[in-house]
C-alpha cells in the first residue's frame, strides 16, 4: 500500500515540474488550425446579404410587372369604352340642346294667354254694327280686323267706342295696350269701313312692346 502512494506522489510531482528547456514557439507565425475560420463567417454573411437583396429586387420587379399588366388591362378597357362614351356624351349634349328648345317653347306657350277665352270674350262684347273679319294671334299680341257699318265718321266713332270698351274689360286684362293698327278705310267689296286693332300682351306674360 505505501508503495502505491509513493508512486502516485512521484507522478504528480513530475506533472507539476516545468519543462527542462525554454519555449521558443512564435504563435503569430504558426498556422491557423481552427476548424471554422473567421473569414468563413464574414464571407457567409456577405453572401447571405447579397442573396437577400437579390430576392428583394426580384420581388419588387415582379410586383412592378404585375402593376404594369393591370395598368395595361385597365387602359385597354378605357380605350374600348372611349368610343361609346364619346357617343353617349354627344347624345347627351344633343339632348340638352333639344331640351332647352323644348323648355323655351313650353315657357313661351305657357306665357301666352289661351286663345279661346279671348275669342269668346270678343264675340260676347261685339257691338251689332261691327263684325270681325279676322283674328291674327302674334307673338306680342292680337291683331283684330273689323268691318264697321256706316259712313266714315260714324264708323270711326263706333270703332273708337268699341276700342275703349275693350280697354275697360277686366276679362282682357292680359293685354296692356289697345291701339288702332291703321287708319280706317272703306272696303270696296263690302262697302264697310275696315278697321284694325292691335292688342298687346302684358310685359309680365312675355309680351313684346
Amino acid at each position: 500500500m505505501p508503495s502505491l502512494l509513493r508512486k502516485k506522489s512521484e507522478e504528480a510531482a513530475a506533472a507539476v515540474t516545468p519543462a527542462w528547456h525554454p519555449n521558443f514557439r512564435d504563435y503569430q507565425k504558426l498556422p491557423d488550425v481552427k476548424v471554422v475560420r473567421t473569414a468563413f463567417f464574414v464571407n457567409g454573411g456577405a453572401v447571405f446579404l447579397a442573396l437577400g437583396l437579390a430576392v428583394y429586387v426580384a420581388t419588387q420587379e415582379l410586383h412592378l410587372r404585375a402593376l404594369d399588366t393591370q395598368i395595361a388591362e385597365e387602359q385597354a378597357k378605357i380605350d374600348r369604352a372611349k368610343k361609346g362614351s364619346g357617343q353617349a356624351v354627344a347624345a347627351f349634349k344633343k339632348f340638352q340642346a333639344e331640351e332647352a328648345v323644348a323648355l323655351e317653347v313650353d315657357a313661351f306657350v305657357k306665357s301666352r294667354p289661351a286663345v279661346s277665352p279671348v275669342v269668346r270674350r270678343l264675340g260676347e262684347t261685339l257691338p251689332p254694327d261691327i263684325a270681325i273679319d279676322a283674328l291674327d294671334f302674334q307673338a306680342d299680341g292680337v291683331v283684330l280686323r273689323l268691318a264697321v257699318r256706316g259712313d266714315a265718321v260714324a264708323a270711326s266713332g263706333r270703332a273708337t267706342a268699341y276700342l275703349e270698351q275693350l280697354k275697360a274689360d277686366k276679362e282682357l286684362a292680359q293685354f296692356s295696350e289697345f291701339i288702332f293698327a291703321q287708319a280706317p278705310e272703306r272696303n270696296p267689296v263690302s262697302g264697310r269701313i275696315s278697321v284694325q286693332f292691335r292688342l298687346r300682351y302684358q310685359a309680365a306674360t312675355g309680351g313684346k312692346k
